[in-house]
């Protein structure tokens, strides 16, 4: 039997199998206000099977966007769009999730085809990108951010619990703190971009405080018997691995007891100069499973988990409670149903919509009566 199929419970939540859509950014808001491509967009990938459809990296407030075009949740007017793509996400079958998020020193950006790079300084577009210490990311993001006073801080934190706040109200059953990949969150809890010499910088400890006091405050208005969850970077891989993922297993037990249910397992991407071991199927899982081990969350993960045999096994060997699928999605939104095929898993009803069931039941090829 897969495993990969099985139901997942947490809180009161249950999917109906093991297999997350996670965030991925459209670039298409306007204002970060959702748009028809966002209303087209989610309905249809909750439709091929997918027990959690997250939608994408929507920012706390204008100056965290990671683009001009990123969806946000800074204003109550944002709210009726995801709403109705929430509602259709649930009505597809699939739980609704979203990601809320501040991209920190690498917000003010342009879109990926139009070079993924800071928007220039004279471009009415762009904005100043505040951080927890004035460093750039360097590289194509060149712009020093502002390093962030103890207001800004709190400010921010404000932002996020009113965003998750709108979340809630919009109908979202599952929430994800966007505290990876570089963005402002992850550039708290690094040395490389934090050298802070208050108590939000320095040890391990005060670098984890911005987490740890965003955690507390989102929980106590995200409804208890939802849950709550991170997607956080614990690994760089800058040649000190095994440092930065032991003070990072450290901080996710103390986000635990905060009130976090679950650890979506990524990548920092403080830095541009780092070594990621591309090319390796589920390179992740087994860091995901030391995380998991260690502070006794469940977790999810992605990265190069591309195949069914690859998705089966990282939960079958209990590396992952969750598998994080993205760009196979964007090809073929019924890619459940190809990795049920796979799998050999009886077809149940929700693998494709019964318009197209009952269609590709009945065509036998060109010339046919059943091709009609």
């Amino acid at each position: 039997m897969s495993q990969l199929f099985t139901p997942f419970t947490l809180k009161d939540i249950t999917l109906r199998n093991r297999i997350a859509v996670p965030p991925m950014c459209q670039y298409s808001a306007i204002d970060g206000y959702t748009q028809d491509w966002h209303q087209v967009h989610y309905p249809a990938i909750a439709r091929g099977g997918a027990g959690l459809v997250i939608v994408e990296a929507t920012a706390v407030s204008p100056e965290g966007r990671i683009t001009p075009y990123c969806t946000g949740l800074w204003e109550d007017g944002q709210v009726d769009g995801m709403a109705r793509i929430a509602a259709s996400i649930k009505a597809a079958g699939a739980v609704p999730g979203i990601q809320i998020g501040h991209a920190g020193r690498k917000a003010s950006a342009n879109s990926p085809w139009e070079g993924d790079d800071h928007i220039a300084a004279e471009d009415p577009r762009g904005w100043q990108t505040l951080s927890p210490s004035a460093i750039a990311f360097g590289g194509g993001l060149p712009q020093v951010p502002k390093a962030m006073t103890r207001e800004d801080i709190a400010r921010v934190q404000a932002d996020f619990v009113a965003a998750a706040k709108r979340a809630r109200d919009a109908g979202f059953e599952w929430l994800e703190l966007h505290f990876a990949h570089g963005y402002l969150a992850q550039s708290f809890f690094s040395a490389y971009s934090n050298q802070r010499e208050d108590d939000y910088g320095g040890s391990a400890d005060n670098r984890g405080r911005f987490l740890r006091e965003t955690v507390e405050a989102v929980r106590a208005v995200w409804p208890e018997h939802l849950p709550l969850t991170a997607r956080f970077g614990v690994i760089e891989y800058d040649g000190h691995e095994e440092q930065t993922l032991s003070e990072s297993i450290a901080l996710v037990g103390q986000l635990r007891d905060r009130g976090l249910d679950l650890l979506n397992v990524s990548m920092n991407f403080v830095i541009p100069e780092v070594k990621v071991p591309w090319g390796t199927p589920a390179f992740l899982a087994p860091v995901a499973q030391r995380v998991r081990r260690e502070t006794g969350l469940p977790v999810a993960s992605g990265w190069c988990i591309d195949g069914p045999d690859t998705a089966e096994k990282v939960i079958a060997t209990g590396q992952m409670d969750l598998v994080m699928i993205g760009r196979a999605h964007l090809a073929n939104p019924h890619y459940p149903y190809q990795l049920a095929q796979a799998l050999g898993v009886a077809q149940p009803a929700w693998t494709l919509p019964a318009p197209y069931a009952h269609w590709l039941s009945r065509y036998r090829g060109p010339g046919t009566a059943s091709a009609q």
